[in-house]
């Protein structure tokens, strides 16, 4: 029996842990009271936040606000638990991002729906858009995330024009 099965966090159904990516893992296992699948769900989501977050490598306070807000709506858990998986979402782009950043928004993309594919990107807009602008360097991260989760250009394109005046070489002079 593996350590995660017999602590609760995996169950049968869930993936092996060749299936999950190490951030992945770090996250899911401090939402202890969560179902493995809705905990995995979070933890990807929060990790490709962070991702984008730390694009242009700062992190600024508006946008792990914004990330707080987000993970908080999402898991509907408490704020102890929120700034946890934030937390360790920034530790784990910041420190894996080179090997983690493919693998975690793929996994992702291959456990959610297309819904949840969605919110995803629009919330990535909105944690770039957080300290009031779009660096070239989340832009590019977040196109490519949008490809990673399946989406196509026109319509990562779509959802990038509401952020119009956050985005400097997209501002009307």
């Amino acid at each position: 029996m593996s350590l995660l099965r017999f602590l609760g966090l995996k169950k049968d159904d869930a993936p092996s842990a060749e299936a999950e990516t190490a951030s992945v893992r770090a996250i899911a296992g401090r939402l202890e009271r969560l179902d493995a699948a809705t905990a995995r769900h979070l933890a990807g989501f929060a990790y490709v936040l962070a991702r984008v977050a730390h694009a242009d490598f700062d992190v600024a306070p508006e946008e792990a606000d914004e990330m707080r807000r987000v993970v908080a709506e999402l898991g509907g858990i408490d704020a102890g638990e929120v700034d946890l998986v934030v937390e360790i979402a920034k530790s784990q782009a910041r420190l894996l991002g080179a090997t983690e950043n493919y693998v975690v928004t793929r996994e992702f993309r291959r456990f959610a729906t297309r819904a949840q594919r969605v919110r995803l990107l629009e919330c990535i807009f909105a944690v770039a858009a957080a300290d009031g602008t779009i660096s070239a360097e989340e832009s590019a991260e977040i196109m490519a995330i949008a490809e990673e989760l399946g989406f196509t250009r026109a319509e990562a394109n779509a959802y990038r024009s509401r952020y119009r005046e956050q985005i400097p070489e997209l501002r009307q002079s």
